[in-house]
């Protein structure tokens, strides 16, 4: 019987190398492989599902999943994860010094189901001090005018989102037409040492740290999704899939953990690992896939969708993904 061919598209991971590399493959898949970077993984595959596997954005896949008679499934392989107070910058000679300050303000966005935002929006509204409808959102390009929103949106009456196509968020920010920016991707002002941008939150990762303690949440920001016609026809693609991302996962704890050799160029990345190992996955497995390892920063992050009007419907984690990977055979 002959192996069922398959595409895949992701961005570069060291977690995902040894699979994209053909090194691991999926029991009875002929696996082609395809990288770009994720902005345009998502743009093709959410608007025309160009590949049967995609890296998506959570946001978007939980945007889709909610939807009736859903174009995908998924499986709960969480490929990115990212704290995201960094997220947030403002000018330098601006009138805004804390989060607080951004109540009664216009804050731009490059998408509204944008991973990142969602759960920057989240924060600012539940511990920033500025609530949904007490900013002012504006959509567009952060770098180049004319971005375009693509999720489907049922955002609740009282949210203001203007949609801007003629200028940029950081043209905007810097003419004095917005008061911050919120973006996954730094604004490319930002990153050429421009001084007149700077973020609201310099020291975020001291910031992050506290929120993780505190909340247990390790913000996920992509996963996994699969064309629902390719699932139904293939089930058996599911666990066998997840299976490969965990092998691939497991190579990559080989290499962070190698003594011998300097497999990433960083000094002490073991003592590094270790130390992250047990500060953020204190139960030993690392960079968990499945509901159970982050069941807290999922059904927070579908609280946060569903405050925002990011998914149609208030969604469980267990809705998110198909049955077969939500439990494991024992021996």
């Amino acid at each position: 019987m002959a192996n069922l061919s398959l595409t895949l598209a992701m961005e570069d991971y060291d977690h995902v190398r040894d699979l994209m590399s053909g090194e691991i493959s999926p029991k009875g898949i002929d696996l082609t492989c395809l990288n770009f970077q994720v902005e345009e993984t998502f743009f093709r595959f959410a608007n025309a599902y160009e590949w049967e596997i995609s890296e998506l954005s959570l946001a978007k896949f939980c945007s889709l999943r909610s939807q009736e008679n859903p174009t995908i499934v998924g499986i709960p392989v969480f490929i990115s994860r990212m704290f995201r107070h960094s997220a947030f910058y403002i000018c330098n000679d601006g009138k805004i010094n804390k989060s607080s300050d951004l109540k009664g303000c216009r804050i731009g966005v490059p998408e509204w189901t944008q991973t990142a935002t969602v759960y920057a929006r989240g924060w600012l509204h539940h511990e920033g001090g500025a609530k949904l409808d007490e900013v002012e959102w504006i959509q567009g390009g952060v770098n180049q005018p004319g971005r375009l929103e693509m999720g489907k949106t049922n955002v609740p009456s009282g949210i203001s989102i203007t949609p801007v196509t003629d200028k940029s968020l950081s043209d905007m920010l810097l003419d004095g037409e917005l008061d911050a920016i919120i973006s996954a991707r730094p604004p490319d002002i930002f990153l050429s040492k421009d001084s007149r941008i700077k973020r609201l939150m310099p020291n975020h990762r001291e910031i992050e740290l506290e929120y993780f303690r505190r909340s247990g949440v390790y913000p996920i920001m992509h996963t996994v999704a699969i064309k629902r016609e390719v699932y139904e026809k293939n089930p058996w693609i599911a666990v066998n899939l997840m299976s490969a991302f965990e092998n691939s996962k497991k190579r990559m704890i080989e290499r962070m953990t190698d003594i011998n050799v300097s497999r990433i160029p960083l000094p002490w990345l073991t003592d590094t690992f270790e130390a992250a190992k047990a500060e953020f996955f204190k139960d030993g497995n690392y960079w968990p896939y499945g509901i159970e390892g982050s069941r807290k920063t999922l059904e927070t992050f579908l609280n946060y969708c569903d405050e925002q009007g990011v998914t149609n419907k208030k969604m469980t984690p267990e809705e998110l993904f198909v049955p077969e990977t939500l439990q494991s055979f024992k021996v």
